[in-house]
């Protein structure tokens, strides 16, 4: 691989990094029970995509969260994939408040106070959203 292209995919390898981070470290400490394994696992989940960049084609975060799966040594469950790819089809701002809400572990106040949006906002995007994931996963 040149240096050119490295340095291409460390910057897209960050991007992600930025946008998927904490959802993912989240998400692998809730696998695996513990933080600091965690952190290893999404770690782990970063450099494979680095390594291979064609993993962030398509819904990036779906194909992360089917790596830690991997990782920890849980195959991906069929509901939970169909449910991660119908998040990616959200509004951003719904986005947020579900990551911050499940992935976070954050309550209202904290959501709302992290994403500088009221506690009724909060509630409204996290209601419109899970109202579009259940109609995406029933099909």
């Amino acid at each position: 691989m040149s240096r050119r292209s490295r340095a291409a995919d460390e910057v897209l390898v960050r991007q992600v990094f930025e946008e998927h981070g904490a959802a993912l470290l989240a998400y692998a400490s809730r696998l695996v029970g513990d933080r600091a394994r965690g952190a290893e696992v999404a770690q782990e989940a970063l450099v494979r995509a680095w390594q291979e960049p064609a993993i962030l084609e398509g819904p990036a975060r779906a194909r992360l969260f089917t790596i830690v799966h991997g990782i920890v040594g849980a195959g991906p469950e069929p509901g939970a994939m169909a449910l991660l790819g119908a998040m990616e089809t959200l509004e951003p701002e719904d986005r947020d408040v579900l990551n911050a809400l499940y992935f976070q572990g954050r309550d209202v106040a904290e959501a709302s106070e992290s994403l500088g949006v009221p506690a009724g906002a909060v509630k409204t995007r996290s209601y419109r959203a899970l109202r579009q994931l259940r109609e995406a996963v029933a099909g």
